[in-house]
């Protein structure tokens, strides 16, 4: 399954780039894609996995060949779109920025386009513009208005683990953190060994956590920091003395 499938399936299939959330079943039907649509697929999944992993260096260089094989079509709306996957996948793992690769871009960007970054940065969408959004993302748009129950239960239907990240990510910008949402974003990123994402909503829910006065769940989710930073035996150690004061 590839990262552009995983984003919100299927996100953009490079086979039928021209029509965002294009099914396998039609690429099926179309002639064989492109070399530069093909490579680009296969660099930007790279890149997703390396980012996921916190492999600074490969998902640097993979999301540079990804966009070199896209300025072959000279096509600034492809562009955008690949800036928004890229975008996507930073927001997943709570480094909200605005886009700003796409910014440069969204002079020329297509109506799904504009949709899905207005989604990114938590803005209120019209129905039209929901209808515009990739089809799993669409619910979780809809459950904005209705409140932090609705939210939650719509992110926790997103079948696919980057694009149920991505969801909590938008819900937790538009309505703030709840218990149940760092909950569910934390056992995604665990249940795929994410890295980057999995330490960003762990140090989040800590945070929450001391601020609510949990201390001993705060402390159990930083001992989970130590363990992702492989800090467990010291910070056992260090534990096991305290608790013999």
């Amino acid at each position: 399954m590839t990262v552009i499938r995983r984003l919100s399936p299927p996100w953009i299939r490079w086979c039928a780039i021209a029509l965002l959330g294009g099914t396998l079943a039609a690429c099926s039907q179309k002639p064989p894609a492109a070399d530069w649509a093909l490579n680009a697929e296969s660099a930007s999944d790279r890149a997703t996995q390396a980012y996921l992993r916190a492999d600074q260096r490969v998902q640097a260089l993979e999301w540079d060949k990804a966009r070199a094989e896209v300025r072959r079509t000279a096509s600034p709306q492809l562009l955008a779109r690949l800036a928004l996957m890229r975008c996507a996948v930073e927001h997943a793992s709570l480094q909200w920025n605005e886009c700003a690769e796409y910014q440069l871009l969204a002079i020329d960007a297509d109506p799904q386009e504009q949709a899905y970054a207005r989604y990114l940065q938590a803005q209120p969408l019209s129905a039209q513009q929901i209808a515009l959004l990739p089809e799993t993302q669409q619910p979780v748009a809809r459950a904005l208005a209705n409140g932090e129950g609705a939210a939650l239960a719509a992110v926790k239907a997103v079948p696919a683990p980057l694009s149920r990240l991505l969801a909590a990510s938008v819900v937790l910008r538009a309505q703030g953190p709840s218990p149940a949402l760092l909950v569910a974003a934390v056992d995604t990123a665990a249940a795929q060994g994410w890295r980057r994402p999995l330490l960003a909503w762990l140090l989040l829910a800590a945070s929450q956590a001391r601020q609510a006065g949990d201390m001993e769940n705060a402390q159990r989710l930083e001992r989970r920091v130590r363990v992702l930073e492989g800090q467990a035996p010291s910070a056992a150690a260090s534990d096991l003395a305290a608790a013999g004061r």
